[in-house]
């Protein structure tokens, strides 16, 4: 004769397998939708977005977008785009710059208009300026004695290359209607003809003068 042994709810309570909890189960699902969202936007904002501005650079402002490397046979001596030193009396001088045209650390002085270092180091361009060119302190253009606010500007004000004009003609052996003829074709306007004031690129006017003075 079979018997049977009765079943008693904590018999049946376990053999049911655990349920899963419902603070775990989303967890898990916020965790995989936080984890495709990651993977969606790195594609997107990460590869597609950024090659897409390389693109349209490349095809809309390629100079521009490759730093305006400017070459002399072949070989690069600078950028469009970045001032840099001359001190040849031969050639236009840049502006002064307060981090010495260093491409790695553009920046103002961050000294105030009262400042008396920044007055004194004024008044010592200028005379120097001054002596240099023949002229007098008054004439000499502030873009003369004054840093940029990136230190890197590559243009002067049509002001100063004009009073560079008589001992860059007289040391190339040229004359100062060649020389400001030069000047002329290396001056841009106003940025979209109303911002700013129009400036002569000191890199490409250089160069200018060392070919016209070959001839």
């Amino acid at each position: 004769m079979t018997t049977t042994t009765p079943t008693t709810s904590s018999d049946r309570d376990s053999d049911t397998p655990p349920s899963r909890s419902p603070l775990g189960a989303g967890l898990l699902r916020q965790t995989a939708t936080g984890i495709r969202v990651l993977l969606v936007l790195t594609v997107i904002l990460g590869i597609a977005y950024p090659a897409a501005v390389w693109a349209v650079g490349q095809v809309v402002a390629h100079d521009q977008a490759n730093g305006q490397v400017v070459e002399i046979a072949g070989r690069p001596v600078g950028s469009a785009l970045l001032g840099q030193a001359f001190d040849d009396p031969a050639l236009f001088h840049s502006r002064p710059s307060a981090t010495d045209y260093d491409g790695l650390a553009s920046a103002a002085s961050n000294l105030g208009p009262s400042n008396p270092d920044l007055l004194a180091s004024i008044e010592e361009r200028r005379a120097d300026v001054a002596e240099q060119e023949g002229v007098s302190p008054a004439d000499v253009p502030a873009d003369a004695v004054t840093a940029s606010g990136s230190g890197l500007d590559p243009h002067i004000s049509s002001a100063y290359a004009d009073l560079q004009v008589a001992r860059v003609a007289d040391a190339q052996d040229l004359s100062p209607s060649t020389v400001r003829d030069l000047v002329a074709e290396h001056t841009s306007g106003r940025a979209l003809g109303l911002l700013g004031e129009p400036g002569v690129n000191v890199l490409l006017l250089n160069i200018a003068v060392l070919e016209a003075g070959k001839g």
